[in-house]
């Protein structure tokens, strides 16, 4: 095993096929030992036919969480070794119906014994065992279902590309990028607008100097995402986040999530209660990060721009 404590847990997919290598050869000799010619591959759907009887091949896929080719494949091996036979008194030939020939229904018996021995030994490994394995599979499975293992590492690769981004205040020296990542942005989805230019042509005087904030995300300290604070002269609100925009080379790396949190961090220092934005709704990912924020939908406001159709705000 020192392979696997160089790897660690990277190679649990091959530790686990290894352990059921190991049990499989153990599997096919146990049934040599009674006497029973079998494959260990063949138990589920011998299971669920000895103990359900007749069923469809579809419904014993579902049963035993198979894909319906495999189980098709592994039933006509049963048929050839004569432990199974198709459409037994099935009026509707189009349903593949299948059930336990007299030699299969005989050798389930046989293999009732080798199950209630076979239990009695797992259950002494289990006794001998710090951690119960069986419980323990019962368990991953759950959370595996709950949250697949690739959305997991999906999750820590954002996280571990997310510690190289920095946020940072706007300077002068980031005004092209301002306007260039908006631009492209913008352009990619819908065009520009009056009210676009004025930002984005004059983001010191539009923007910093009434009061708002803007934030730059580097990433290797190249300007890569861009998303403005700005002051509303508005009795429900108090500020605007604005003009949001990533590379697209670099999306995937949680920048718009950090860009949004520092917006609404400068906001509540800013003694701001809330925090409107306005977007459109074929914006998916956009729409998404918004409601992940925190922001709710709201209706009957006015607005600049041709492409808003959904309007949200944030309650600090």
């Amino acid at each position: 095993m020192d392979f696997f404590e160089k790897t660690g847990k990277m190679a649990l997919g091959s530790r686990l096929r290894l352990m059921t290598a190991k049990i499989t050869d153990d599997a096919v000799k146990i049934y040599e030992l009674y006497h029973i010619e079998f494959s260990p591959k063949w138990f589920p759907v011998f299971f669920v036919l000895a103990t359900c009887g007749e069923k469809t091949i579809t419904e014993v896929a579902n049963e035993i969480a198979h894909s319906q080719p495999s189980v098709s494949k592994i039933v006509q091996e049963m048929i050839a070794a004569g432990l199974i036979q198709e459409n037994r008194e099935s009026t509707d030939k189009r349903r593949n119906v299948v059930a336990l020939t007299e030699k299969g229904i005989t050798i389930s018996k046989r293999i009732e014994i080798q199950c209630a021995d076979v239990d009695a030994a797992i259950e002494s490994v289990i006794a001998e065992a710090r951690h119960n394995l069986w419980e323990a599979i019962e368990e991953w499975e759950f959370l595996l279902e709950q949250k697949s293992l690739f959305r997991r590492v999906h999750e820590q690769k954002k996280l571990r590309e997310g510690k190289d981004v920095q946020i940072v205040e706007y300077e002068a020296q980031y005004q092209q990028a301002f306007r260039a990542l908006n631009e492209e942005w913008i352009s990619t989805y819908f065009k520009m607008e009056a009210a676009d230019y004025k930002a984005l042509d004059n983001p010191q005087t539009y923007i910093l100097d009434n009061g708002g904030k803007i934030f730059v995300a580097l990433y290797n300290n190249e300007p890569v995402g861009v998303c403005a604070l700005i002051k509303m002269n508005d009795p429900d609100y108090d500020f605007e986040l604005a003009k949001m925009a990533v590379s697209p080379k670099i999306q995937g790396k949680s920048i718009g999530w950090l860009l949004g949190q520092a917006v609404a961090d400068a906001a509540k220092v800013l003694g701001a209660s809330k925090i409107y934005l306005e977007s459109n709704t074929s914006l998916k990912p956009a729409i998404n990060l918004y409601h992940k924020l925190g922001f709710k939908k709201v209706v009957g406001r006015s607005t600049p721009y041709e492409r808003c159709n959904i309007q949200m705000e944030l309650e600090l």
